[in-house]
C-alpha cells in the first residue's frame, strides 16, 4: 500500500480547520493553538508579600498583637494556594527560577499554617516543654534561611530589586531562627523589622511586572544585573 501523504491546513497541524476559524468559532471546549500565557510572577510575589507584611507586622507587636495565629487563614489561602499555583504556572511557562521559588514558599505557608492549626496537633505536642519547642522551630526557620541563601544566589543575573528581596528574606529567618534559639525578643522584632522590609521590596518587584506598557503608564525600574553581551 502506497503512503499517502495528508495536506496540512497551514497552521502545523494536519487536516483540520484553519487557526482562524478555531478561535472564532464559538466553541471554546476546542483546543486553541499557540496558546500565549500570562505572567504569574504577581500573583506569586503580591501573596508572598501580603502574607510576610501581616506576620511581620505581628512580630514587631504592631499594635500589642503577639500571637500570630490571625495570620494562619491568609496563610493557606494566600501565602500558600496561591503563591502554589503561581509557582506551577511558572514552570508552564519554563521559568524554573520563579516555579521553584514559588512552589517552595507556597509550601512554606503551608507547612506554617500547619504548625500553628489547633488540629494539626503539633504545638500539642510540645505543651509544657517550651524550650524544645523555641529550639524546633529554630531549626525550622534555619533551613529556611539556607534554601533562601541558596535561591539568593541564583538572582545575581536577574535584578538590582529581585535580588534585594532575597537578600533582605534570608536575614529575616536568620533573625527569626536566633530570636527562636535565644529567646529575645529584641532579636525577634528585628526579624519581623526586616521582614517588613521585604514585603515592600516584593510589592514593588510584583508591581514592576504588573505595570506593562499594554495595561498602565507607570514604569517601575528593577536595574538589571545581566551582563551585556
Amino acid at each position: 500500500m502506497s503512503h499517502v501523504e495528508k495536506p496540512t491546513n497551514g497552521a502545523g497541524y494536519v487536516e483540520g480547520q484553519p487557526l482562524e476559524t478555531t478561535l472564532t468559532n464559538g466553541q471554546p471546549g476546542f483546543p486553541v493553538y499557540h496558546r500565549k500565557f500570562g505572567n504569574p510572577a504577581p500573583l506569586g510575589l503580591f501573596s508572598f508579600a501580603s502574607t510576610t507584611l501581616i506576620l511581620s507586622l505581628y512580630n514587631v507587636s504592631a499594635r500589642g498583637i503577639t500571637a500570630p495565629n490571625v495570620v494562619v487563614g491568609m496563610a493557606i489561602g494566600v501565602g500558600g494556594l496561591c503563591q502554589l499555583l503561581a509557582g506551577m504556572w511558572e514552570f508552564a511557562t519554563g521559568n524554573t527560577f520563579g516555579a521553584t521559588a514559588f512552589s517552595s514558599y507556597g509550601g512554606f505557608w503551608l507547612s506554617f499554617a500547619l504548625i500553628f492549626w489547633p488540629s494539626s496537633g503539633i504545638l500539642a505536642a510540645y505543651e509544657g516543654k517550651p524550650d524544645e519547642l523555641a529550639s524546633a522551630l529554630g531549626i525550622y526557620l534555619i533551613t529556611w534561611f539556607v534554601f533562601t541563601f541558596i535561591m539568593f544566589l541564583a538572582t545575581h543575573k536577574a535584578s538590582v530589586m529581585l535580588s534585594s528581596v532575597f537578600f533582605f528574606l534570608f536575614i529575616t529567618f536568620i533573625l527569626l531562627a536566633a530570636g527562636e534559639f535565644t529567646g529575645k525578643a529584641i532579636i525577634h522584632k528585628a526579624g519581623g523589622g526586616f521582614g517588613i522590609v521585604t514585603a515592600m521590596l516584593a510589592y514593588y518587584v510584583g508591581a514592576a511586572g504588573l505595570y506593562t506598557a499594554e495595561t498602565s503608564y507607570i514604569n517601575l525600574p528593577t536595574f538589571s544585573l545581566a551582563r551585556s553581551q
